[in-house]
Formats: C-alpha cells, structure tokens, sequence
C-alpha cells in the first residue's frame, strides 16, 4: 500500500515535445509517497513508421523496476513483434494499417514482454516483488489505439467533452473477480488476496504462479485491453494518460473540464499539466502522480474573454481574504482562511470547473503572504 512522508515532495518532473502534426507535455510528482515509482514514454516518431506516434505512463508499486523497464523496452518489443514487418509494408504503399494486425501484435508483445521479463535475474535487475500498470496511445495517421492494463487511465476529449476513457482493470469488477477466484484466489477489501489493489499489471510475479493456468488467467494478468477509434481531425481536441493518482480525485468529466478551462488561459501545455498535478494534490491525492497532455490539432486556443474572467476571479478572491482577515483579525494561519473559503465555494463565482477552490491554492498563497508577510502557508495537499 506503501508509506507517506511528512509532506509531500512536490518538485516536479516536466518534459515537452513536437512533431507529427503533435505537441505534448508531461508533468510528474512524487507527492506523499515515500518513493517515486511513476515512469512514461513519449515517442513523436516510430522507427519504419515515421507518421506514427506512441505515448505511455507506468505507475509502479511495490517498487520501480517493472514500471521503469517497461518504459525502456515495452515499445521495442511491440514494434519487433512480426505483425509491424507487415504494416509497414503497407504503410510504405500507403494504406491503413489492418487493425486486427495491429491488436494482435500488441497483445503477443504485452504477454511475450511480461514472460522474458520474469526470466530476468533478480540479482541482477533487482526486480523483487514489483509490478506496474500501463495506460498507452499509439496513434496511426487514421487511429487512436488505446491500450490499458491495470488503474491508469487514458481518455479522449472530442468537442469539449469525454468521447472514450479506458475502464479500470479492478478487482472487483465482475469479469476480474471471476478469473481471479477461478485461479484461486480472492476479493477482499477490494484487492486480490486483500493485498493488490489492481487485476492486471507487467510484473506482480507472486500473484501469476498458478500452474494449470494460463497467463491471462492467473490472480493477475498482464492482457492489455485495446480499443481502437477512428481519428476526427476537425473535433480531436486532446487526449490525456494519467495514473491513478490523478484520477484518485477527479473523474473524467471533471479532468476535462479543468484541462479545458486551463487551455482557455494558456497554450503552454507544461503549465497546464503542472496545474493538474498542484490541483490533484490540493485535492488530497497521495500517490504519486504522472500526467501526459496530448495537444490533437483542433485543441482549443486561449480566449480574451476567459483570461478576463481569471483576472475577475482573482480579484474576487483577494478581496474575500482580505474580509476574513478584516472580520476575524490579525495572524490567522493560511489553514483557516482556506478552510473558510472551501466552506463558502458555493458563493465565489468563475471558479474553474473540476478545479474548484483547490485549483487556486498558489493564487491564495501568494495573497496571503502579502496580508501577513512573516507567516507561512501550511503544506500543499492538506486543503481537505
């Protein structure tokens, strides 16, 4: 379930790219967590299929071997599997790549990936008892496929609202439950053996050793789910990957939205994807937390107006912390008037949409030094 540091570590991690009609960012946070075991692949380019693009995040537990080999190696054995010799044949004479090739070939990958990593020595890798889950988009000139194994989760925003979002390998989702059960084991607690929290990951080797039983049937299976959309280059807008400790406190709804409003302001997907993070912890997350933010070429551009609405609530902020301060007197800590603003949320208008209060703790802390200068603010993700 892993440990919690005394505050959280929020230095963060970015990265950002462009190429292939793409732009993306990547923000990552170790937050409470005593390790940071996230990992992610971002590849603008794929080696014979030039036009093609592939992006990934790897939450690890238990440890970071798996999550961080699996970030190194998972796309080369995809794309060595003797499916992608046949597409990119067919890429070169340009046709569509055949989608029942492609699931087929990342299938075989995921599970010949997951069989060689468990021959490697733990002496020499140190992989002990680690597993990681894996949320992925490969993107093809015509198609979206993604592909999930595990808690992570990726999602497609068309026209402003949710058109896809993988679902969540539990183990208490029926179909999980049942191959577990059947290989054996059980649900409690809602985890497998009440110990795992999710029902199918890369590595986890203690719950995949049930003789009789397949790879896909064992307590925990390494089959990613795939689903393949069709591209709409006029209503794509964005497309996120994220672990768990994103979506922990956000729904997909909610997400979209605050990325929304969030692109509204600023074209700077780095900036954006930071907010996420601050938010999500703000919200109480305490897990680490990775979040990649695809721009597709209809992604909404800032507008005038919405940047004038951010200066309005703001202001509308500030004032109301200087009425608390007004009302209840001098050196009252951050915690409090925080603690009075969530309470009063309802009444502050133009606050972001699935960001709410939280995603304004940085503007508060700012006012707040500026109203008492000598004091500090308490730690980020303690607003609940």
């Amino acid at each position: 379930m892993g440990a919690f540091l005394d505050k959280p570590k929020i230095e963060k991690q970015i990265e950002e790219g462009k190429g292939n009609a793409l732009e993306y960012a990547v923000s990552s946070m170790q937050g409470w967590r005593v390790d940071m075991e996230d990992s992610h692949t971002a590849k603008l380019s794929l080696p014979g299929l030039p036009s093609w693009s592939f992006f990934a995040v790897f939450d690890g537990h238990a440890g970071s071997k798996v999550a961080e080999h699996s970030s190194e190696h998972l796309l080369d054995s995809i794309l060595s599997h003797a499916n992608f010799k046949k597409i990119i044949e067919s890429s070169e004479k340009g046709k569509i790549e055949d989608e029942k090739l492609v699931k087929k070939a990342i299938v075989d990958s995921f599970l010949l990936f997951d069989h060689k990593m468990r021959n490697i020595s733990d002496a020499k890798t140190g992989f002990d008892r680690s597993g990681s889950t894996c949320v992925c988009v490969l993107i093809t000139p015509h198609r979206f496929y993604f592909i999930n194994c595990g808690d992570s989760r990726g999602l497609l925003c068309r026209q402003g609202t949710v058109e896809f979002a993988t679902l969540d390998h539990k183990p208490c989702n029926p179909l999980e439950r049942e191959r577990i059960q059947n290989a054996g084991g059980n649900v409690l607690i809602q985890r497998v053996n009440g110990s795992l929290a999710v029902s199918r990951a890369l590595g986890d080797y203690e719950y995949k050793n049930v003789e009789d039983k397949s790879q896909t049937e064992q307590l925990v299976s390494p089959e990613p789910d795939i689903t393949c959309i069709e591209r709409s280059f006029k209503e794509d807008e964005f497309i996120i990957l994220a672990c768990d400790g994103i979506f922990d406190v956000s729904n997909n709804e909610e997400l979209t939205s605050y990325v929304l409003s969030r692109l509204a302001i600023t074209d700077n997907l780095v900036t954006v994807c930071n907010d996420v993070v601050d938010m999500s912890l703000n919200k109480g997350s305490r897990d680490n937390m990775t979040l990649v933010l695809l721009a597709l070429p209809s992604i909404p551009k800032p507008d005038e107006k919405a940047k004038e609405e951010e200066a309005k609530l703001d202001e509308q902020l500030r004032v109301l912390m200087k009425d608390v301060r007004n009302t209840r007197g001098e050196n009252m800590d951050f915690s409090y008037i925080l603690q009075t603003l969530i309470t009063d949320e309802s009444k502050i208008q133009g606050l972001p949409p699935g960001g709410g209060i939280y995603s304004k703790r940085a503007f508060l802390e700012k006012v707040y030094k500026e109203l008492y200068p000598d004091e500090n603010p308490t730690s980020p993700g303690s607003m609940n």
